[in-house]
Order: structure tokens, then C-alpha cells, then sequence
């Protein structure tokens, strides 16, 4: 990153301490990562309380600093928070607003996002939080376009993210979007997790652990799909491939995915296109041919529609240098977190 210094990373601790989600901020942020380069993340966290803090689980907390080292921070993260309805000191709330005011990004996981909307950050936005949350949230601030079923929402400088675990794909969505998808995937292998998950995903899904019978049946069909995203798949010849009937398969592929699978194919579609405009110097119209999208034209309306902006653009942008050998890339890989969908 073109910094003097690389980007401060300061989370906040407090007494109640979300012990996951703030684990979680430690891990992405806070780890010595000497692979990844001089300019990675500095990392401190801030105490809201004085004296030692407790955590959830018996845990105790000894901060690198009070709130005022929010007043340094490039990067905030609120890591939960102790109840939906407990108040925000007023403090952490003019310290966010200062924050927020000099351009600091600041961003929540899972109930955090309630921190963020007592300090008037998400007025007017869209956010997201834990589901058990969503319409809470809702009521308290009506003036926030909450959308319960997503993972995250990135809205520039101020990022939300759903459930605990949500929190894991918004902290490596962020890396995607400082050091580029190498560093994400060198971040997500460490946490032995999978590199990157769209932020509009279902934050649940209606079986997340198939039986062994479906799973049998549908891994083995994704993986194949993976690896021929550039042919036509019909609803039926994908049931066929499963050994299940029609309406079989379109319901055990929703329970397992949580989606359709037209929808599951256009995001491997564009997740595939993304990862070559960002590695290879390949014309539009050959991405479009490669990833099965058929013409520059169906690729350039389903990225406007879901990306916000047209492959050339998105190639300027976040194009990835040395320019690598698609040749040589994996067929069908997938490519960690991505940038906002929106507001690009």
C-alpha cells in the first residue's frame, strides 16, 4: 500500500469482551505475517474500561492503550459488543465520529454494528449484523436499510459483517481489498478456512451439514461444474449428473448451497472472470468466452448488475501485477475476497 507507514489496526476491547469475534480481528490483523511483506498491518488494541478486562469464557484482557489510540487508528474494528440495548459510552461514540470524520475505515462484526449506529455511522446506509439481531436493529434505528441475509456490506469506509464467523470473510474481504488476493489466500490458509465467500451470501442456510447420501451426490457436481463453467448446464442435465429427479435436486441443491444452481453458476462465472482480468491481459470478449458467459455483452450486464461497474474498469482497478500466465492458473479457481459491491 502506498503509505508512509502501513495502515494501524486498532480494535477495541471492553469489559463483557466478545472473545471470537474479537480472536478473530487478533488473527487477521494482528499476527506477524513476514511472508506478506514490510507494509502489512500494524496492530493495537484499545481499551474502552480501565484495568483488566473480562472476556467472555473467564478470559482475562490487558489492552496497548486507552480510546485515545482510536485518534491513530487507520483501521477500527468493533468486535461485538455487550448487548444490542446496552448503551454506547458517549466517548467511544465521539471517538468513533472523529474517526469516521478524518476518513478512518471502521468496521463491525456481528452485534458491533450496534456500536456503529448509536455513534449515527450507518444513518442513511446499508449494514448488516447477526441475524438473532437484524430486526432489533431495525427498530432502534429505522433510518438503516438493514438487510438481515447477507454476510457482510461493505459501504466504503464504514464495513458490517453478520454473525461471528461472518466477521472472518469481512476481515478477508478487507486484505482482498488492501493487499490483493494473493494476501488473502495466504491469510485464509493460515486460518485453514475457505478464501473468500461473497458478502451477499445467506448468512444460514437451511441444512448447512448435508447427509452423507446428498453430499455424495453434489460435491462431486460442483466440483464438475467448477471445472466446465464454460459449457451450457441445464436444470436437468445437473439433476441427471446428481441421479435425482428434477424437483429432488432443485430442493437438495438449495438446502445445500442455499441458493439456486443458475445463481450458483453466475457467481463461479464471475468469480472465474474476476480472476483472470485481475491476472491476465486477455481481451474481454476471451474472458467472457472462457468463463461461459458467451459474449463481452452478458459479461458486461452481469457485472454492472452486480459489481457496479464494467470488466475494463474493474481490470483498471484491481489488476494484479506481474500479470500471471492463465495457462498456468488452476482451472476454475476461486479468488478471495473481493471489492464492494456497490458504491465502486
Amino acid at each position: 500500500m502506498p503509505k508512509s507507514s502501513p495502515p494501524l489496526v486498532v480494535t477495541l476491547a471492553y469489559d463483557g469482551l466478545c472473545t471470537f469475534e474479537f480472536g478473530v480481528a487478533v488473527e487477521v490483523f494482528g499476527l506477524p505475517r513476514p511472508e506478506l511483506g514490510p507494509d502489512w498491518y500494524r496492530f493495537a488494541v484499545a481499551a474502552l474500561d480501565p484495568g483488566p478486562l473480562r472476556a467472555m469464557g473467564g478470559i482475562r484482557v490487558e489492552a496497548d492503550g486507552g480510546i485515545d489510540l482510536l485518534d491513530q487508528a487507520d483501521i477500527i474494528v468493533v468486535p461485538g459488543w455487550r448487548g444490542a440495548r446496552e448503551p454506547a459510552p458517549e466517548r467511544l461514540v465521539a471517538a468513533l465520529r472523529r474517526a469516521d470524520a478524518r476518513g478512518a475505515r471502521i468496521l463491525s462484526i456481528c452485534s458491533g454494528a450496534f456500536v456503529l449506529a448509536a455513534a449515527g455511522l450507518l444513518s442513511g446506509r446499508r449494514a448488516t449484523t447477526h441475524w438473532r439481531y437484524a430486526s432489533m436493529l431495525t427498530d432502534l434505528y429505522p433510518d438503516i436499510q438493514v438487510v438481515p441475509d447477507v454476510l457482510y456490506v461493505d459501504e466504503g469506509n464504514i464495513l458490517t459483517s453478520a454473525g461471528s464467523a461472518a466477521g472472518i470473510d469481512l476481515c478477508l474481504h478487507l486484505v482482498r481489498r488492501d493487499f490483493g488476493p494473493e494476501a488473502a489466500n495466504s491469510v485464509a490458509r493460515r486460518l485453514v478456512v475457505q478464501p473468500h465467500r461473497e458478502g451477499g451470501q445467506a448468512q444460514f442456510i437451511e441444512a448447512p451439514v448435508p447427509t452423507a447420501r446428498e453430499g455424495a451426490r453434489l460435491a462431486p457436481l460442483l466440483d464438475h461444474l467448477r471445472e466446465t463453467l464454460v459449457e451450457d448446464h441445464s436444470l436437468s442435465s445437473m439433476a441427471s449428473r446428481a441421479g435425482m429427479s428434477l424437483r429432488t435436486f432443485l430442493r437438495r441443491f438449495q438446502a445445500m448451497t442455499g441458493t439456486t444452481p443458475g445463481e450458483w453458476l453466475l457467481m463461479e462465472r464471475l468469480t472465474r472472470a474476476r480472476d483472470l482480468l485481475e491476472r491476465s491481459s486477455l481481451p474481454v470478449e476471451e474472458v467472457a468466452t472462457l468463463t461461459g458467459f458467451g459474449s463481452a455483452a452478458t459479461l458486461r450486464h452481469h457485472f454492472r448488475q452486480r459489481l457496479g461497474l464494467s470488466p475494463a474498469n474493474y481490470r483498471a482497478r484491481f489488476r494484479q501485477l506481474p500479470v500471471s500466465d492463465p495457462a498456468t492458473s488452476k482451472k476454475g479457481a476461486v479468488v478471495t475476497g473481493r471489492a464492494p459491491l456497490q458504491d465502486l
